[in-house]
Parts: C-alpha cells; sequence; structure tokens
C-alpha cells in the first residue's frame, strides 16, 4: 500500500512507523532468502528502503519511533512484561543502527528509552492531530495496542502486510469495541507479544460484551472480575494503555522530508552500495 492510498484528499498527513517493528519484519524476511547467514546491517538497509519508497511514492510528512532499549517502564509493573532476552543477537545489534542511519537519512527518528516505541507512535499521533494543518495521521503497524488512538478518520492504523487502513470501524469491527476502549479489551484477553495473559477464562467475544455493557473496567460490578482478578485487570489495563505524553517534537514541519544529510553518503556504503544514496538524493522533498 502507498502512502497516497492511505492518505485523505486535502492537508498534511503524516506517517508514523514502527520502527522496531520494520526491523523484525525485515529482518526475518530476508532469512528466508540467506537461510541464516545473517548480513549484519541487511535489515537496516531494508527499513530505510521501505522509508524511501514511501517517500518516493508521495509521503512528505514522517517520523519513525524505536525501541533504543526494549524494556520500559512497564517491566517494573509486571514481571512477565517483554524484554530483550532470547533476541537474536544478529537482531538486536541492528536497533542503534537503524536510529543513526536514519538520521542520516533526514528522517526524524525517536529511539525510546523510559518508554516504548508505541508510545513514541501515540505521542506522536496526538502532536500531529492536534495541528489543524493536518488532514490525516497514519501509523504504519498493525499492533494491536496501536488501535486505541485511531479516531473518527482522522488517525488510522494502517497494515502493511494485508494491505488495510484500519479506521475505527475497522477497529470495531477487529476488537468488537471502540478505539478508546482498547486497553480494557487488551487487559482482559492479554497480549501474548508484550508478555501479559489477560484474565483466565476470558475471550474476546466476552471481553468486548463486557466492556461494550459496562465501560472502563472501573465500571465493572464488584461480581463481573471477582478475587484477584480486578486487580490484574487493572493492572494489565495499565501496561495496555499508552503513553501519549512524549514531547517528541512542536511542530509538524520538523517531520518534513528534505532529503539525506551529507552522513548518509558513508552509511548507503556500510549498507551496501551507492543504490541507497542515489534513491535518496533523487527522491522528491516535502
Amino acid at each position: 500500500m502507498s502512502p497516497e492510498a492511505a492518505a485523505s484528499g486535502g492537508g498534511v498527513t503524516v506517517h508514523l512507523l514502527d520502527g522496531t517493528y520494520e526491523l523484525f519484519r525485515h529482518f526475518y524476511g530476508l532469512r528466508r532468502f540467506t537461510k541464516g547467514d545473517d548480513p549484519p546491517l541487511g535489515a537496516v538497509a531494508g527499513v530505510l528502503s521501505t522509508v524511501l519508497e514511501m517517500i518516493e511514492t508521495g509521503a512528505t510528512h514522517l517520523g519513525v519511533a524505536t525501541d533504543h532499549i526494549v524494556e520500559s517502564f512497564r517491566n517494573a509493573l509486571w514481571p512477565g512484561y517483554k524484554t530483550s532476552d532470547g533476541m537474536e543477537p544478529a537482531l538486536l545489534a541492528q536497533f542503534h543502527p537503524l536510529e543513526d542511519a536514519l538520521g542520516a537519512m533526514g528522517v526524524a527518528v525517536w529511539p525510546m528509552t523510559e518508554l516504548e516505541a508505541d508510545d513514541g507512535l501515540a505521542s506522536a499521533a496526538r502532536i500531529s492531530s492536534a495541528d489543524a494543518r493536518v488532514a490525516k495521521v497514519c501509523i504504519w503497524t498493525p499492533d494491536k495496542d496501536l488501535a486505541q488512538c485511531v479516531s473518527d478518520g482522522h488517525v488510522v492504523q494502517v497494515d502493511r502486510q494485508r494491505q488495510r487502513i484500519i479506521d475505527e470501524d475497522g477497529v470495531r469491527t477487529k476488537f468488537g469495541v471502540a478505539p478508546a476502549r482498547i486497553p480494557d479489551f487488551l487487559a482482559l484477553t492479554g497480549d501474548s507479544a508484550d508478555g501479559y495473559p489477560g484474565i483466565a477464562g476470558i475471550g474476546p467475544v466476552k471481553a468486548a460484551r463486557l466492556v461494550n455493557r459496562y465501560g472502563t473496567i472501573e465500571r465493572f460490578p464488584p461480581d463481573t472480575l471477582p478475587g484477584d482478578a480486578r486487580r490484574l485487570a487493572l493492572l494489565f489495563k495499565g501496561l495496555a494503555t499508552l503513553r501519549a505524553d512524549a514531547p517528541l517534537f512542536t511542530n509538524v514541519d520538523e517531520l518534513r522530508w528534505r532529503g539525506p544529510t551529507r552522513a548518509f553518503a558513508g552509511w548507503a556504503e556500510r549498507l551496501g552500495g551507492t543504490r541507497l544514496l542515489a534513491r535518496s538524493q533523487a527522491a522528491p522533498t516535502g
């Protein structure tokens, strides 16, 4: 799917990418062809090529959030929350080079430390959508928790692999609840990707029914979540609720792509040749 296909008519369209997801996607996609012989910066080159393709096909304002470290404040709240333990060294070694290479290519990049990349995307979506010049914000990731940021056609999710745009109706169709209730829904069902299990005996259908009937978990009748279930549900809701208060930028003009920096020539050489450099120099600037 091209940025033009995801954009609306007039005004600025801001494209926000989950750099960590893209790095994983390219790493394991490349591995299918290399049979485990991982090029040291192969996934980085893949992500940069994807970003350049977006620019070549119409993206003018874009930013990338990354997990500078995988761990975040959520690890102190729940011991089973995702960590970098068990992550393949060849993949983990490409996190920081990706950030540096994106910056050299002239792309706004936000390495998250205490917060996660998803919090960065939520924060960037909030800042962007508050600007009167912005017609649409596209968040390029299939992650379930980002569905809470979707709002009345102004902020949408884009699932690149399935070629699908997810608006408010799409969130309701997929999860059975409105975007604002995604943290309540995930608290009940859990999120295996993030490492919390949800509440035993509550699947997606029951979770949607409870949320639609009572609203937030805080308003559930006491007998709905007996014993320790209520405390756990509220804890998991805290894990599922994205932080949107990171001060990443103040003006969407900071996201306008103006071409590569001088430093990108060196990065292009490290990434395997001059093709990326030639494409970045030829790509239209916003």
